[in-house]
Formats: structure tokens, C-alpha cells, sequence
């Protein structure tokens, strides 16, 4: 917990000492001079000086304590009151009673206390004039509303400032506080998120298993029972050869069965588009029927010798190209898109640019932690980087409001694997 005396200046506990006590000095010497006793004075002065010692200086706690400081405040000004009525000059002393009423009385006590203290400086400011008179009690009356009427509005002011800092640091406080539920909800979503991608990995993991598993036992598993099968015949035909011959032949033939089915089964990881043409004639039927579907141009260029590159390579640029497509038509306003394979000497790039509408790639960076998005540059992008980088390859994604968008995917040329 913090000192509560941390939090007044020293100019407030020991301002008021340095402006009493020259007061004071002055006191004698002009008593002294006129003669007649300061005894009264001093004592009055003692007193102001140990009230305040006593029960603000030396007790930090007691100054939130709000009925204390209204009491303490009340003796004080009429101790400084006494003072002026028999030495005017101690209405140097009211700007020590302004500060204490500013800092130890709560509203609506505050213009209250900044009014009396007023009226106290006022009637210092007219010691002189003739109060047995109209035009004295008058002149009386304006020195004072002189001192009161602007020093409460002073502090009418005041406390209409303080009040909006209040409110300013609780509209603070309560922004911090949305903020902070906001990046918890955020660090939530996000975690969800990535554990419905994990659920869903797996769980097609298991699918791709189980389908495997159907295609194995249906296919290859019968089939090699069925060899086994006609060997064990061939064996005990003995010398009939005509059975022989006619065991080893369905044996040969259940193993070409059996040969076509697993390359089958391979071949069916593959997306449908590889599975009888080349990567950039699958790519040109892929964007035929996108335009034809979308009422978009679009023009699919080849450069380079074409070549395999990998089943795992072709089908990654397949997808992006796709998913590329699927953006454009759906978030660019495009009117016409253009896509180039190009084979290089040790990498396979696959560039789709369109003229749309563009938008700021900065973007990005927060769709990770925001998950799936509807707007552009959503996790439609992030899915098209995970799946070039699991290959060690590269995406780059060139775009601005405006100026239509451009993606470039880059991924190593490997050699093709081959089926026997």
C-alpha cells in the first residue's frame, strides 16, 4: 500500500509554516513599534501553527479521512479569520487556506470552503474602509464578491476538469479492459482453431486410412490370397500339365490384376486432374471451366521444358492455383486473370495474377491469429503457404488496393517417381 503522504507535495505541509511564520515576525514589529503587546497575536499564531502540525502534518492518514479534514479546515479559517480582523496583513496568509480547501474538502463542501477563505482575503482587502457606513458596507461588499465570485467559479471549473479526467481514465481503463477480454477472446479463438485443424487433419488421416485399409483387403489382399491359392493348386497337380499350366496362369493373371489395382489405388491420392494429364494441361482445364463457370478470362501460359516434378509438387500447384482462382472470383473483381507454369532449371513456379481490386498483404499477418476469415487474404492464403513450405518451397503474395494481386509459388524439382 502507498504512503498517503507520498501524495501531497511538501509545498502544502510546509508552505503554510514558511508564509505564518514571517507573518508573525511582523506582528511584533509592528505592535512593538505602535506600543502595544503582541502576546494575543502570537498566541493565535501558535495555535494555527500547532493545529496544523498536530493535525495535518503529522498525521498523513487522517487526510482521507473526510470529516476530520472538514473539522480541521473549519478551525483553521476561523483562526486565519480572527487573525485578519486584528492584523490585516495576515491575509497573506489565505493563499495557504485556498490550497487546504482545494485538497481536504470533497464536493460540494469544496466552493463552500473557497468561498469562505474569499471572504476572509476580501475582508483583509477592506480593513481600511468605513464599515459604519452605506457606501463602506457597499464598497465592503464588492471587495469581497470581488474575491468570492471568481474563485468559485475557479473552482466550479476546476471540478468540471477533474470530473473529466475521471470519466477520461475510466473510458481508459474500460478500453484496456476491453482490450485485454478482446486479445484473451482472440488467444481463444485462435487455440479453437488450431485444435479444429488438428481434429480435422486427423481426422482425415483416419479417413485416408480406412479408405487404404478397404482398398488393400478389396483389392490387393484378395488378390494375393487368390495367387497363393492357385500356386498351392499348380503344386499338387503333379504331373498333370494341362492343370499346371492353367493354376499358373490364373496365378499370373490374379498378380496383373492385383499390379493395376495398387496402381490404381496410388494413383488415386493423386487430384483428380493429374490423373491422366500433365500438370500444365490440368491446369488449362482447371481454368477452362473456372472461366466458364465465372464468365472471366483467363490465359494459362507454359514456359520451359516440361517435365515431372513429383506427385507431392504438381498436386501442391494444382491446389494454389485453384484456391487462387477461388479467391479472384470471389473477393477481386477481376476481369481477367492470367496463370504461367514455368519450369526453371531447378524449381517449378506457378504465377497467378488477375486485375482486380487488390488489398493490403499486411493483413496477413493477423489472419493467423484471428483464424478463417471472410475477407480477402484470409487462411485460404496461410493453407497455400503451409502446403508450398511443407515442401520446402516458397509463396510471395504481391498486392495493392487497386492494383489487382499477383501470387507466386516456387517448390524444388524433384524427379518424378516411377511405377513399375
Amino acid at each position: 500500500m502507498s504512503d498517503p503522504a507520498a501524495r501531497w507535495p511538501v509545498a502544502m505541509t510546509v508552505g503554510p509554516y514558511v508564509l505564518l511564520a514571517p507573518l508573525a515576525g511582523l506582528t511584533v514589529v509592528v505592535k512593538r513599534s505602535a506600543g502595544a503587546s503582541p502576546l494575543v497575536d502570537l498566541v493565535l499564531c501558535a495555535l494555527v501553527a500547532a493545529w496544523m502540525l498536530g493535525v495535518f502534518t503529522l498525521r498523513p492518514a487522517w487526510r482521507e479521512r473526510v470529516p476530520v479534514m472538514a473539522v480541521f479546515f473549519t478551525v483553521l479559517i476561523l483562526l486565519t479569520a480572527i487573525l485578519v480582523i486584528r492584523n490585516p496583513w495576515f491575509g497573506f496568509f489565505t493563499p495557504a487556506a485556498y490550497i487546504f480547501a482545494f485538497r481536504v474538502l470533497r464536493w460540494p463542501w469544496q466552493p463552500v470552503g473557497v468561498g469562505a477563505v474569499a471572504v476572509v482575503a476580501g475582508t483583509a482587502q477592506a480593513y481600511d474602509v468605513d464599515k459604519t457606513t452605506v457606501v463602506g458596507l457597499i464598497t465592503y461588499g464588492a471587495v469581497v464578491a470581488a474575491n468570492v465570485v471568481p474563485m468559485c467559479a475557479f473552482a466550479w471549473y476546476a471540478r468540471r476538469g477533474a470530473r473529466r479526467n475521471e470519466e477520461r481514465e475510466r473510458a481508459l481503463r474500460e478500453a484496456r479492459e476491453a482490450n485485454r477480454r478482446l486479445a484473451a477472446s482472440m488467444a481463444e479463438n485462435a487455440a479453437l482453431h488450431e485444435q479444429l485443424l488438428v481434429q480435422a487433419r486427423n481426422a482425415g488421416v483416419q479417413d485416408e486410412r480406412q479408405r487404404m485399409a478397404r482398398e488393400i483387403h478389396d483389392t490387393l489382399a484378395q488378390g494375393l490370397t487368390g495367387i497363393v491359392s492357385q500356386l498351392r493348386a499348380a503344386e499338387h497337380a503333379g504331373d498333370d500339365p494341362a492343370g499346371w499350366r492353367g493354376h499358373v496362369a490364373a496365378a499370373t493373371k490374379l498378380a496383373r490384376e492385383s499390379l493395376s489395382e495398387a496402381r490404381r489405388s496410388v494413383h488415386a491420392l493423386r487430384p483428380e486432374p493429374l490423373r491422366s494429364a500433365r500438370l500444365g494441361e490440368a491446369l488449362a482445364g482447371v481454368a477452362e471451366r473456372w472461366s466458364a463457370l465465372h464468365e472471366i478470362p483467363v490465359q494459362v501460359t507454359t514456359t520451359g521444358t516440361a517435365r515431372p516434378i513429383g506427385p507431392e509438387a504438381e498436386a501442391a500447384l494444382l491446389r494454389i492455383a485453384q484456391e487462387a482462382l477461388a479467391n479472384v472470383a470471389q473477393h477481386a473483381g477481376a476481369t481477367r486473370v492470367g496463370v504461367t507454369l514455368s519450369y526453371l532449371e531447378h524449381e517449378a513456379a506457378l504465377d497467378v495474377r488477375d486485375d482486380g481490386g487488390g488489398f493490403d498483404p499486411a493483413r496477413l499477418d493477423a489472419a493467423a491469429a484471428d483464424g478463417p476469415r471472410a475477407d480477402r487474404g484470409g487462411f485460404g492464403l496461410i493453407a497455400m503457404r503451409q502446403r508450398v513450405e511443407s515442401l520446402s518451397g516458397t509463396l510471395q503474395v504481391e498486392s495493392e488496393p487497386g492494383t489487382g494481386t499477383g501470387i507466386s509459388a516456387r517448390v524444388p524439382a524433384r524427379r518424378a517417381e516411377v511405377y513399375a
